[in-house]
């Protein structure tokens, strides 16, 4: 049976088309609000003028464009979604192979059409979803947009949004899920695409993705025991490390943390599980009003602070820095992975007028509530 799953971020759209229902179906999950995800009919889908990600459980396929790849042409080795990946050149075509996951790939960037063939169900549509996503994000930056690494939150009665910047740990995702869980709306935990719009406007729209949660602030939002449930009735996101899903079966919401200490392993919370498990709602895009600089102190008082801080070049994301996902595809057509130049110039000037506010986070969750909402009817 074909099925297909549509999804559309502002002028971006893509129709992901698979003979197994599980992989338009995982995109339809992945996505649902964000990218306003939604069952199409594939026969509906023009081939010459949308952009299509075909993704078929297919050996057939798969072994024929494993064997372009492996007939002497040149190959370049590059990783991907923490894969070794295959890249090489077929005319105008971009083929590769994920020999780890089996998949193949053909991608057309002119067309905007990428064909998959899998050996695996699971491998296949997570790789389908990560493939979608990045020919959203293509068309968006050859349309104008960038991309912030930020946190976001959303006021329904109006559309004002609040971005939150910081390094790893400083309280970008704690400030994101304090708001939200009291009436804002989330609209992305890590990263979002922005684009001048009108006169001094930012206009944002979400990168959806597996969002990571720590385990102790899984508790401190009183998460833990639906948490606890999901874990044993179905479960989260397959990426989560495994000591991670032992930990919340066993209902321990004990930070876990690597080796050393320079990474925590979190809860991989899917999309549509925020609204249906834990009553935050989900935002599709809203405009730029202020920006947040958090930081936690766990044993300091929550409160508005005096800060310096301003939105720096390190706060856009870029093909640099992107290195999970490079454009390995070329869906992006040359434009780097955070925006063009000019376009995040122009964002960066827009944003510098809005009101900036630093502000100092604890373990208190309620009295951090508390002074965010200050904080926010201040903007």
């Amino acid at each position: 049976m074909i099925s297909a799953t549509r999804l559309q971020a502002a002028t971006a759209a893509v129709t992901v088309i698979s003979n197994r229902v599980s992989v338009a179906g995982w995109a339809l999950r992945y996505f649902g609000p964000w990218w306003n995800a939604d069952v199409t009919d594939p026969d509906g889908v023009d081939a010459d003028t949308d952009a299509v990600v075909v993704a078929d459980v297919d050996r057939a396929r798969y072994e024929e464009l494993a064997a372009l790849i492996q007939d002497g042409r040149r190959v370049d080795r590059v990783d991907y979604a923490k894969n070794p990946v295959l890249l090489a050149s077929d005319g105008e075509d971009i083929i590769a192979l994920s020999p780890d996951e089996g998949i193949a790939y053909r991608s057309t960037p002119l067309s905007g059409r990428v064909v998959l063939g899998g050996l695996d169900l699971e491998a296949l549509a997570l790789a389908a979803s990560r493939v979608a996503r990045e020919s959203i994000r293509g068309q968006l930056l050859r349309d104008g947009w960038a991309v912030l690494h930020s946190s976001a939150v959303v006021r329904p009665s109006d559309g004002a949004t609040l971005l939150a910047f910081g390094d790893k740990g400083a309280g970008k995702t704690t400030t994101a899920l304090l708001l939200a869980s009291t009436g804002w709306q989330l609209l992305a935990n890590d990263r979002v695409l922005v684009r001048p719009s009108g006169e001094r406007d930012v206009e944002v729209v979400p990168w959806p993705s597996a969002a990571a949660v720590g385990l102790g602030l899984v508790k401190a939002l009183g998460w833990d025991v639906g948490a606890r449930e999901q874990q044993r009735a179905g479960g989260f996101h397959p990426t989560q490390h495994p000591s991670v899903t032992e930990a919340v079966d066993a209902g321990d919401f004990t930070p876990l943390w690597e080796a050393g200490r320079k990474r925590e392993r979190k809860l991989q919370v899917f999309p549509d599980q925020f609204p249906d498990l834990f009553g935050v709602q989900l935002a599709t895009g809203g405009r730029a009003a202020g920006l947040l600089f958090p930081q936690v102190d766990p044993t300091a008082a929550p409160d508005i602070v005096t800060g310096t801080r301003t939105l720096a070049e390190a706060d856009f994301m870029s093909g640099q820095t992107e290195d999970r996902y490079p454009d390995v595809f070329g869906l992006a057509q040359g434009i780097d992975g955070g925006g063009r130049a000019s376009a995040r110039t122009e964002v960066a000037s827009r944003l510098a007028v809005l009101p900036h506010r630093a502000v100092r986070l604890s373990h208190d969750v309620p009295a951090s509530t508390a002074v965010l909402h200050k904080l926010a009817d201040t903007i």
